[in-house]
């Protein structure tokens, strides 16, 4: 999965609170909250990033026109959640990985001065792209 959107159903806060919340019907447990509607779709951006990192099983997204029927006093717009982006802001923790190359490859790099985990690195991603 790359890029998916969620319909997001978008509360103003209570009157002695200032702000919005939002939920996400099809992701039981997913909401969050902002001061202004642009602060609360990026917080809904990042909740959808949590709940679809954490949980392997999630429901895949309704059509909005059915999230609209159900919440029809409320604003329902679709919140987009790309995976990679996701990953690549908050998944960069270094991981070791053990790997075999011939030894005369390991010596001509070496000799290079040849960093193998940024090397490795450049390589991985050009082959994903």
């Amino acid at each position: 999965m790359s890029m998916t959107f969620y319909p997001v159903v978008f509360h103003k806060a209570d009157q002695n609170e200032k702000g919005y919340w939002v939920e996400v019907p099809d992701l039981p447990g997913c909401f969050s909250q902002g001061d202004t509607m642009e602060e609360t779709f990026k917080e809904a951006q990042e909740a959808l990033g949590l709940y679809l990192d954490e949980n392997k099983d999630f429901n895949k997204p309704s059509p909005i026109e059915k999230i609209q029927q159900d919440f029809p006093n409320e604003t329902v717009m679709l919140v987009p959640y790309d995976s990679v982006t996701y990953a690549k802001k908050y998944k960069n923790k270094a991981i070791k990985k053990t790997l075999s190359i011939p030894e005369w490859l390991n010596e001509e790099a070496s000799k290079k001065g040849i960093n193998f985990s940024q090397a490795l690195q450049e390589a991985l991603i050009n082959k994903i792209k």
